[in-house]
């Protein structure tokens, strides 16, 4: 559903268009500071959760960068598609790599070493990424830009591994347990997959319904969405 259907004035489109322009650029600078910090602090602490959550932050940087190309045209809509594709595909990559690497390290039975700095980002992660996913979904939501939404997925999915890239390693510092930090790693994974398929389907439900698509109440958020009560809105 394009901006021109939810009958968006141009002035309108053009404030939005601006606002997710801000976000994207936004999310860029802070995913390049906590990819830097957690690859390296994953690298000397051989965690490989860290090490996932620090890609992660990587594919969120290729997704903003992405999202910031589709708005840089006159037309963005026209990229539209494309951008949601790139998304998907940087997540399924993710997912790729982190659950060989979890695999692996499960079966040599690697313990992660101790990191203070990767506590920490986590911490710091799980505090800022849930305003920021807000914002982001907002604007892409009044919009009707479903790459938009998509990209503020990713960084809601920043803050969920945030919450469990903790859990693994506070559990793996505090009582020993190797497992736990490849097992975060394998959630990372899971979770990666299941948000690059919605990327992938194309969630333009997510916008505000038309009279072509109306509205169902969804009982869990008191939103609405176009295509029921089964949209993640």
């Amino acid at each position: 559903m394009t901006s021109l259907e939810l009958g968006l004035s141009p002035a309108r489109r053009a404030v939005l268009a601006r606002r997710v322009r801000l976000l994207v650029a936004a999310t860029i600078t802070y995913n390049v500071i906590e990819a830097v910090v957690a690859i390296g602090a994953g690298t000397r602490a051989s965690s490989t959760a860290l090490i996932g959550f620090g890609l992660d932050s990587v594919i969120e940087v290729s997704s903003a960068a992405a999202v910031a190309w589709q708005f840089s045209a006159p037309d963005p809509e026209q990229r539209e598609r494309a951008t949601l594709r790139f998304i998907a595909f940087s997540f399924f990559a993710l997912a790729a790599y982190v659950g060989i690497e979890a695999v692996r390290a499960l079966a040599s039975r690697g313990q992660a070493d101790h990191s203070t700095v990767g506590v920490v980002l986590a911490a710091v992660s799980l505090a800022v990424m849930p305003g920021l996913s807000f914002a982001q979904r907002r604007a892409g939501w009044q919009l009707g830009s479903a790459s938009a939404v998509a990209d503020s997925k990713q960084t809601l999915l920043c803050t969920y591994l945030s919450g469990v890239l903790l859990l693994g390693l506070v559990a793996n510092s505090a009582f020993g347990w190797w497992w736990a930090d490849p097992t975060a790693a394998l959630i990372i994974a899971a979770v990666a997959v299941k948000e690059g398929r919605e990327a992938w389907l194309d969630d333009s439900c997510c916008v505000p319904p038309t009279a072509t698509h109306p509205a169902t109440p969804i009982a869990a958020t008191g939103r609405t969405c176009a295509c029921g009560d089964d949209c993640d809105c």
